[in-house]
């Protein structure tokens, strides 16, 4: 079975651990909502990133959170790139699936609509 990358971006308004968690658990629900039949069980890892400015919490205790207890989950810093966007939780999905790489869903939300407006219009 291929494996596909779902990419998804979401921005907070400050570094707190209750905004970061409840930003990751909306952008999870949205990429899961987006790709159907998508289940924890299928996820062979994920990836998050945070902007520097994002240091409150683990993005992936928000994953576990929702029963991906058993993926594979790791937390990173972004590059700071001057002048990129602040406050932004990214995150990369391994997914176990034979949908076609055309209909994977990528999902940004917020102000991180900014970072790939060609994907989200194509939704």
């Amino acid at each position: 079975m291929p494996t596909r990358g779902i990419r998804g971006a979401i921005t907070v308004t400050e570094d707190d651990a209750d905004l970061i968690l409840q930003a990751t658990r909306e952008l999870l629900e949205a990429i899961v909502k987006e790709n159907a039949d998508m289940k924890p069980d299928d996820v062979g890892s994920a990836i998050f990133t945070v902007t520097d400015d994002l240091a409150a919490t683990f993005p992936a205790q928000a994953a576990r959170q929702m029963g991906w207890s058993m993926v594979p989950m790791m937390c990173a810093r972004e590059i700071p790139v001057p002048g990129s966007l602040p406050r932004v939780i990214r995150v990369l999905v391994h997914w176990n699936t034979e949908t076609p790489q055309k209909d994977i869903k990528h999902v940004y939300l917020r102000d991180a609509v900014k970072l790939r407006p060609d994907l989200v219009a194509a939704q």
